[in-house]
């Protein structure tokens, strides 16, 4: 879902943001900033890029079929006004 690195990431950037006083605990501050991350993140309600891609690519060929469905319409319509005149 999230790129772990992603969460490394930020979860550096938190630590490093800190007081030195606060610093000082190290990598059990990270690890806990990383677990607290990943649970929030975790409750929102989003999908993976490959999946977002999936489905980009899907609404594309959806996107055709509907143009070229159209374009099949309008013709039908036209042959229909030309015969009813």
């Amino acid at each position: 879902m999230i790129d772990p690195k992603k969460l490394e990431e930020i979860a550096k950037q938190i630590h490093n943001a800190m007081p030195p006083g606060i610093k000082s605990v190290g990598e059990e501050v990270e690890k806990k900033i990383r677990q607290v991350l990943q649970s929030q993140l975790g409750k929102l309600d989003l999908v993976s890029r490959e999946e977002f891609d999936v489905q980009t690519k899907v609404l594309l060929r959806t996107r055709e079929k509907l143009a070229t469905l159209e374009a099949k319409l309008e013709q039908l319509e036209q042959q229909l006004g030309q015969k009813g005149e």
